[in-house]
């Protein structure tokens, strides 16, 4: 009778497998694009006419483009937001996190934050990241700890393209396979991610998987693909060298799209398109001698001063004016969703996580989500935001929207009251004239700030 019994286990083990297993092959595969620095408007489609973004623009008519999409100031709670579908102030991502892996520990996103790759991984999806990690460097933390079959990038903030060091400081090597560090100076990361993203591909075309392509591009030093430079030779700068650059985002994107098409994989794929904050205005420069990248004191590689374009809003990345958080974002699923049309209901980056769940037929979760399915505004122009107050803070800053009115702290600097229904928004500060509003905005926040707060 035992052995019957451990026979019988093993069977039932093994029809719930194959179970799991045919469920899991009619699921649909999911791919993220999360472009870095890429501004408000700067897709061909968005208005940016002056800018060839070919693949982009091709998602956007065969799925979803979204005019009011909102992900972050800067990078690390953008991409918080993203793998957890919740406020990165829950998962300790309120200030910059450890980016140097062999530095000293620093801030790193909670180990107990539920990824969407280990939600889509207990549902039988084979799961990578390829590109920028930036959540946290410590080997004890990291993709291959929340639910990432493979990762290779980089752990910190960017790279430089060609020699892979982090360049603010005295620099470091920031390139990795898993939590091994490894070495391939002289190759384009642009290209190593975009082969990476194939490969997957080929290896999983039998199997549901979901990959997260987070490029390091166009986020600077602006190192754009040779072929550009006669498309833009006539524009003036900084537009040019940053207008290379989202051409050269674009075109790794269109490889990997192409792939999907050449494995008869497009159709039944999920593929996001969004950005973490808008276009950088930095300009930057190798200050040290000595530097751990071999490079010069005075060789420069920031964002020339910004090149992006925002059209009536104003604002940029490391701001949360509209110019700093809005960004473009696209959602195509040519074999369930509609094509070719805009949405302005109001979304954010925490949304992907439960709208991929419900698309895929995954459960949720069991924690508090502060992100909402967006599938009734993909479907239907009419459906409300599922959001009627928008926050985001990062370190002594913070912003809240209600309605047309946003309300920023902005630490030393002081409390700004904007309207995004004016002719210029967010150019009048109504601050004085508008107290009540103030007022109201301000309980808002101190009330999310209390909720939101970890408890560890």
């Amino acid at each position: 009778m035992k052995n019957f019994n451990s026979g019988l286990k093993s069977l039932v083990l093994f029809t719930c497998l194959l179970a799991a297993l045919g469920s899991a092959a009619e699921k649909p595969n999911v791919v993220i694009f999360f472009t870095d620095d890429q501004g408000t408007l700067d897709v061909n489609c968005y208005g940016s006419k002056d800018l060839y973004t070919p693949t982009m623009d091709m998602l956007a008519k065969t799925g979803v483009r979204f005019t009011q999409a909102y992900a972050h100031t800067v990078c690390c709670p953008a991409r918080a937001m993203l793998m957890t579908g919740r406020h990165p102030q829950r998962g300790n991502v309120n200030h910059w996190t450890q980016g140097n892996a062999k530095g000293a520990k620093g801030r790193n996103m909670f180990l107990e934050e539920v990824t969407i790759a280990e939600v889509l991984k207990g549902a039988g999806y084979k799961t990578a990241l390829f590109g920028k990690r930036h959540l946290g460097a410590d080997l004890e933390h990291g993709p291959t700890k929340q639910g990432f079959d493979e990762f290779f990038g980089l752990r910190g903030g960017f790279i430089h393209n060609y020699n892979h060091y982090f360049l603010h400081g005295t620099g470091f090597h920031d390139l990795y396979e898993g939590t091994k560090e490894v070495f391939a100076r002289g190759k384009y990361f642009p290209d190593i991610v975009t082969d990476r993203a194939m490969q997957f591909i080929d290896k999983n075309k039998g199997n549901p998987f979901f990959m997260y392509v987070a490029f390091n591009v166009p986020h600077y030093p602006e190192q754009a693909d040779k072929k550009f430079d006669d498309r833009y030779k006539d524009m003036k700068m900084p537009r040019r060298s940053y207008a290379k650059m989202v051409s050269t985002t674009d075109d790794r994107m269109g490889r990997i799209v192409d792939h999907l098409e050449k494995q008869g994989l497009r159709d039944d794929t999920i593929i996001i398109f969004m950005s973490d904050n808008g276009h950088s205005t930095e300009v930057n420069a190798i200050r040290r001698e000595n530097h751990k990248s071999g490079m010069a004191v005075g060789t420069k590689y920031g964002a020339n001063g910004g090149g992006g374009n925002t059209g009536k809003w104003i604002g940029h990345k490391g701001t949360f004016l509209e110019g700093g958080i809005r960004v473009p974002a696209v959602i195509s699923y040519p074999a369930k969703l509609p094509k070719g049309v805009v949405r302005d209901q109001a979304i954010t980056a925490m949304d992907w996580m439960p709208t991929i769940l419900e698309l895929c037929d995954v459960e949720l979760p069991r924690v508090k989500l502060d992100g909402r399915s967006i599938l009734p505004v993909i479907k239907s122009d009419s459906a409300r935001s599922p959001h009627k107050v928008l926050h985001w803070q990062w370190a002594n800053s913070w912003a809240v929207r209600q309605g047309d009115w946003k309300l920023i702290g902005a630490g030393d600097k002081g409390k700004s009251l904007g309207n995004l229904n004016d002719r210029q928004p967010e150019k009048k500060n109504y601050i004085k004239e508008k107290p009540d509003i103030a007022k109201r905005l301000q309980t808002l926040y101190d009330e999310w700030t209390k909720e939101v707060k970890p408890k560890q």
